[in-house]
């Protein structure tokens, strides 16, 4: 929250000012940080749109993530999560793209990628894509609030130390 707002009209009136466009990848938060940008009155301003990739065949063929890199890295990893931002930055000619990949749980972990754990990439037109690493805790809605919170975060970190 910033200035008793909640953050996502916080970044909203940060995009606006700066007169960047946002898209948003996701998977495991399934529509969640669309959700919450779309919330905010006027968000048309700064908001393109966003696509919901839950299955790998979504995310080849709307976001153009390389089959290479699923099947070398996995759905959940660093690698895929920038291409999502990627992807979805060149498709809806954006300026700034968030994604969202991971296991919310309760099923589908592993040791090495366990419940709770995710990726959440950020690309910024002209500069390369990034990605954050997160493990979350609690139940599913837990997690995909806890990510689409992280999110808002990484985007309102970026505009603040642009």
């Amino acid at each position: 929250m910033s200035n008793n707002k909640p953050i996502e009209a916080a970044v909203g009136g940060m995009l606006r000012e700066r007169g960047l466009v946002l898209a948003t990848a996701e998977s495991c938060t399934g529509g969640l940080i669309g959700e919450r940008v779309t919330s905010v009155a006027g968000s048309s301003d700064y908001y393109a749109g966003g696509v919901i990739a839950y299955s790998n065949a979504v995310k080849t063929a709307l976001l153009n993530v390389d089959e290479a890199v699923l099947a070398e890295h996995g759905a959940v990893s660093i690698p895929v999560a920038e291409a999502m931002a990627a992807g979805v930055l060149a498709q809806l000619n954006a300026d700034i793209a968030v994604s969202t990949t991971g296991i919310a749980g309760p099923a589908g972990g592993s040791e090495d990628k366990p419940v709770g754990l995710v990726y959440i990439g950020l690309d910024l037109r002209g500069q390369p894509a990034t990605c954050r690493k997160f493990i979350f805790e609690g139940n599913r809605k837990d997690v995909q609030m806890a990510a689409s919170q992280a999110a808002f975060e990484m985007i309102q970190h970026y505009l603040v130390s642009e």
